[in-house]
């Protein structure tokens, strides 16, 4: 989405001189701006002499191939030069090209590119490549070099095997051995400051104008970034309705194979009950006796329904008292920590309460942990859940299980379910719920 590479670049790198002397970014840059000079040059001489041939060459229809090639080939330049951006400042600059038709039909395709207004830009750019790498390097070239030589003199001066003078305007110094060097050395690292600062200057210009000119327009960003978020919803949509259906699903089923078949056994019972209850008292009083207990496992399993489907707990007294009651239940120790400054809204509690269910129950019967641990913290706009423990680890978030499930549920309001869980543990199930506090 036109931003920066995750790792550190040169524009948001750090400025206190030790950390550019130790940085391979300032390095990069500076070797960036010395070697780019020849690239400009043969770009600048493949530019004026191949569109000179292919517009001289039109009135015979050779030129119109040759126009072809050309602009295939200030393209890849240009391709190349978005790599070398960020092979040097770190830089990502996204392709800003428009989408090609589908299909083998060459012509469509050309088309497509001649329109395309980043076809342009990059001409543009790799016009201008030459003067502009011709004046970095002129402006970088020289300070470099001037302070690589003072602060190598000692060496230079001990390999050379004779003195050497140095000087600026009419001040002048000769050394004649590698002790009377060591000055001049010193001035050189003093040289070096200002060669940084103006290497990371010089590069956060060139890398504002090489996204004007390589980069996508700010209408092309924000389509772009449109169309992701677009995209992005579409799934998480989709992977809301899979995660209500599975439980849909899981909840008949409980329903039919728990409590409706106690539920049935229970009438059953009560009506042969009464069938005997004239003839057989004490046979009617057992059946009775019978269907009571069934009663009361049915209404056991309802609640545990109900628990699943949204505990009461969680609405009486919020995240904190639900997840203690989840670790009372654990079959190992469960250290509870919620740090929340008030209550999340009600789907977010209820997703980090599943989340938190569903984790310890896999410990319960996968992991073979001693102890565990549950985190529910305030980070920014996010409510940050994690689940660790100690056991053997391998969990993974599989197509069609449980921590798969959660992570459609996690995605239904764009949140974010990640599993770090390597053979032989330990374990960690995080998720971040985006909240409006």
């Amino acid at each position: 989405m036109g931003e920066l590479s995750a790792r550190r670049t040169v524009v948001d790198g750090s400025w206190r001189p030790l950390a550019m002397a130790g940085s391979s970014l300032t390095w990069r840059a500076a070797a960036y701006f010395v070697a780019h000079v020849a690239i400009g040059f043969g770009c600048f001489v493949g530019l004026v002499v191949g569109l000179g041939v292919s517009l001289a060459t039109t009135i015979i229809w050779v030129g119109i191939p040759l126009l072809v090639l050309m602009m295939l080939a200030w393209r890849t330049v240009a391709a190349v030069e978005r790599l070398l951006l960020r092979a040097a400042f770190g830089v990502e600059v996204p392709s800003p090209y428009r989408p090609l038709p589908q299909g083998r039909n060459p012509l469509r395709k050309l088309k497509v590119m001649s329109a395309d207004p980043a076809t342009w830009k990059d001409l543009l750019y790799v016009g201008l490549l030459f003067p502009v790498a011709l004046v970095e390097f002129l402006v970088v070239f020289p300070l470099w070099l001037a302070t690589g030589i003072l602060t190598f003199l000692p060496v230079i001066v001990l390999v050379d095997g004779g003195g050497m003078e140095v000087g600026a305007g009419n001040v002048s110094y000769w050394a004649g051995d590698p002790l009377s060097a060591l000055p001049v050395t010193a001035v050189g690292l003093v040289l070096l400051l200002p060669a940084m600062y103006l290497t990371r200057t010089l590069a956060i210009g060139h890398v504002l104008y090489a996204r004007l000119l390589l980069g996508p327009s700010r209408s092309q960003a924000e389509n772009k970034e449109l169309r992701e978020r677009t995209a992005h919803l579409q799934a998480s949509r989709a992977r809301g309705v899979d995660a209500v259906e599975f439980e849909r699903r899981r909840i008949e089923r409980d329903l039919h194979d728990g409590a409706q078949q106690r539920l049935l056994a229970v009438a059953m019972d009560i009506g042969r009950a009464r069938a005997k209850l004239e003839d057989d008292p004490e046979g009617a009083r057992a059946l009775i006796e019978q269907a009571h207990s069934g009663t009361k496992e049915a209404i056991a399993e309802l609640r545990d329904l109900a628990r699943g489907i949204y505990p009461a707990i969680l609405t009486d007294r919020g995240l904190d008292p639900a997840l203690s009651g989840l670790a009372a239940r654990a079959p190992v120790p469960v250290q509870v920590e919620v740090d929340l400054p008030e209550r999340p809204p009600a789907a977010v509690e209820s997703i980090a309460y599943f989340i938190v269910a569903e984790a310890l129950a896999n410990i319960a019967k996968y992991a073979r942990a001693t102890q565990a641990s549950v985190r529910a913290v305030k980070d920014g706009p996010w409510v940050v859940v994690e689940i660790s423990d100690n056991g053997v680890g391998g969990a993974v978030a599989a197509k069609g299980g449980g921590l798969a499930g959660l992570a459609d549920r996690a995605a239904t309001i764009d949140g974010l379910l990640t599993v770090d869980s390597p053979v032989g543990g330990p374990t960690v199930v995080r998720a971040d719920l985006p909240c409006s506090w």
